[in-house]
């Protein structure tokens, strides 16, 4: 007969030690599932604490595949969640920073919430995900970008992505992504959709370890840095965002949201192909913006400004589709 560990009540904030044994718990499937259930809800309405949000990144560290990567690789990944289904933002500063000669681990998933996620949009573009992630090491080291299909690195998160469903809310488990990377990058660009919660979450990447990181909220609730309002950045490490940026600090125009909304990924894609062969608009700007931070933490460049011209540059004079072009062919 199975005997199933009790999980601490979550009434209150854990210790270091129930979150970590809590977590490794539910991970193992040592815990009936009403008892995970009840136990996620109830610290989403209570409110996680960094110390809770860092365990439960740990436990999932220590049970997912691993890569390795090149010095001073980073990822460029946010939380997801925030309701406004842009484009994919990051999936194209990835590959615009990777063009500028930064190696990039892109971390990421199919759509939960929204339309297309990373990897529907980089599937409708043409590149075959199973082996992208067969071949993630290999990819990062000769091209300077990897996409790590979530789905193929985290074999314990199988049985908790049925029980997330039925849940229907956020639970912590939607902070962790890009506390996971496989590749155990050292830098990196989060955006979260809480602009109230950035500290917090700040706090739980210092306990993790990084060498710069940057935690960035638009202030409408957007999961990076906005073009329509003011957003703000909180540093870790080395890294030097400005406490609050908007698209001017990067020599940027404004545009509202509603001019990025997203749609399916053969969508998503077409936008994201036509950006790297050199349309303007609000796209780019976006990209542009958030690859300036992304270098910023990437040590390459130091104001956003500079940023932005770097990152135009790569996509002006063709290294960001061209790299596109070679991965694809690649895998």
């Amino acid at each position: 007969m199975t005997t199933f560990s009790l999980l601490p009540s979550p009434a209150t904030p854990l210790s270091r030690e129930s979150a970590a044994q809590a977590f490794a718990d539910i991970l193992d499937g040592t815990v009936p599932e009403e008892a995970i259930e009840h136990f996620l809800i109830a610290l989403s309405v209570r409110g996680e604490t960094s110390i809770e949000i860092a365990e439960a990144a740990r436990a999932m560290r220590a049970r997912l595949i691993p890569i390795t990567a090149p010095a001073g690789a980073i990822d460029v990944c946010g939380t997801g969640g925030d309701g406004h289904h842009t484009l994919n933002v990051s999936t194209a500063v990835s590959l615009v920073v990777a063009a500028c000669g930064v190696p990039v681990a892109k971390h990421g998933n199919r759509a939960a919430s929204s339309k297309a996620g990373a990897a529907d949009t980089l599937e409708a573009l043409g590149l075959d995900l199973d082996r992208a992630a067969a071949q993630a090491e290999d990819t990062l080291g000769d091209l300077g970008i990897a996409f790590l299909y979530a789905q193929h690195h985290h074999p314990a998160m199988a049985r908790i992505g049925p029980l997330r469903r039925r849940i229907a809310r956020r639970t912590i488990f939607n902070l962790m992504g890009p506390l996971a990377n496989p590749a155990h990058v050292t830098r990196q660009l989060i955006g979260i959709a809480r602009p109230d919660y950035a500290p917090i979450y700040a706090e739980a990447l210092e306990q993790l370890g990084v060498e710069a990181a940057a935690v960035i909220s638009g202030e409408e609730g957007l999961d990076e840095l906005s073009t329509e309002h003011p957003s703000i950045a909180v540093n870790i490490g080395s890294a030097t965002l400005p406490a609050r940026i908007t698209p001017e600090d990067a020599g940027l125009a404004r545009h509202p949201l509603a001019a990025i909304r997203g749609g399916d990924p053969a969508h998503n894609a077409l936008a994201l192909r036509r950006l790297l062969l050199g349309d303007a608009g609000p796209y780019r700007d976006a990209v542009l913006l958030n690859a300036a931070a992304a270098l910023m933490v990437a040590g390459t460049a130091k104001t956003l400004s500079e940023g932005a011209a770097e990152a135009a540059d790569a996509i002006d004079d063709g290294r960001g589709n061209a790299l596109l072009d070679r991965w694809i062919a690649y895998v």
